[in-house]
């Protein structure tokens, strides 16, 4: 109580004297109480999402499963695509629905976080809290989501005869680099889209460049022969953090027939590229956001 009395004082002492008002911080100095709100926020989201709904949860396993119906028809049944005993083509329709379920995350968690922090004017402008709660719930959110699905994944892989592997083992990092992309890009975008309001509708494009430009429906492998004379193509490709990433995901969790991230990149050495890629924009994103934090209020 004592700190948002003296947040509150010391505004209204920064506007009489026309400095600009600085509200609260990016984080908070209690670690349990701003996870303990992101948890809440985010808990509260999931319930309301479906509240009043007959199928409830199964909504969120229809979104990834009726456009994996889509592609595994066009691109399986009508396209071969997988049929060749091509290496890396093993279990198609397990590879792409995984890859569908990854990007489903990362699509929800950075587009669902565009808008949160504006959405949330009222909030914003009336109660004390630290303000990263708001994209850190958004995100959260996307990962209760991605827990349902991903068991929808592995159902469908046992049924597909995917054997269990120990490579299994490697799925909590492979999540972990995937939650740490989505959350430095969420940041990003809430905080830049307080200023600029352009950001929404080109971040919906840029996602969908990404899905096409991801290997979420054509295998790495595949791109590869096709760009063997364009190395600078696949170098561009490959700049894409999202292509170590599910790349890995097929690799660990469906086959070894599947290059893995290091093999796609050259060496394991090379994973230090990608590595960098989303560790500096998850401190770009917090950077960004941490400095517009004490201005949303008035910038909204």
């Amino acid at each position: 109580m004592s700190y948002q009395v003296a947040e509150l004082e010391t505004s209204a002492y920064g506007s009489s004297l026309g400095h600009p008002i600085r509200g609260p911080r990016a984080l908070s100095d209690d670690w349990s109480r701003f996870w303990h709100l992101t948890y809440n926020i985010a808990r509260n989201e999931f319930k309301l999402k479906f509240f009043g709904s007959i199928l409830g949860y199964l909504w969120q396993v229809m979104r990834p499963l009726l456009l994996f119906g889509v592609l595994y028809v066009f691109f399986v049944v009508i396209g071969h695509v997988g049929k060749g005993g091509k290496p890396g083509e093993t279990a198609y329709g397990v590879q792409l629905l995984g890859s569908i379920v990854l990007f489903t995350f990362f699509s929800e968690a950075t587009t669902g976080a565009v808008r949160s922090v504006v959405d949330r004017e009222n909030l914003v402008r009336k109660i004390q809290f630290p303000r990263l709660v708001i994209p850190m719930s958004v995100c959260l959110l996307s990962f209760f989501n991605l827990v349902m699905n991903l068991i929808v994944v592995l159902i469908f892989a046992l049924i597909s005869g995917i054997q269990p592997m120990l490579s299994w083992i490697e799925l909590p990092l492979i999540l972990t680099l995937l939650i740490v992309l989505s959350t430095g890009v969420a940041m990003l975008l809430s905080a830049m889209f307080v200023s600029f309001r352009d950001i929404q509708p080109i971040w919906d494009v840029l996602t969908q460049v990404l899905f096409y430009s991801s290997p979420v429906i054509i295998p790495v492998e595949t791109v590869r022969d096709k760009l063997l004379h364009e190395p600078l193509l696949w170098h561009i490709y490959l700049l894409n953090p999202l292509v170590t990433i599910f790349q890995q995901f097929r690799h660990a969790m469906v086959t070894h027939a599947a290059l893995s991230a290091g093999q796609t990149l050259g060496s394991w050495a090379d994973l230090l590229a990608p590595l960098g890629i989303v560790a500096a924009i998850f401190l770009l994103g917090f950077w960004v956001f941490n400095r517009s934090a004490p201005h949303v209020a008035e910038n909204l």
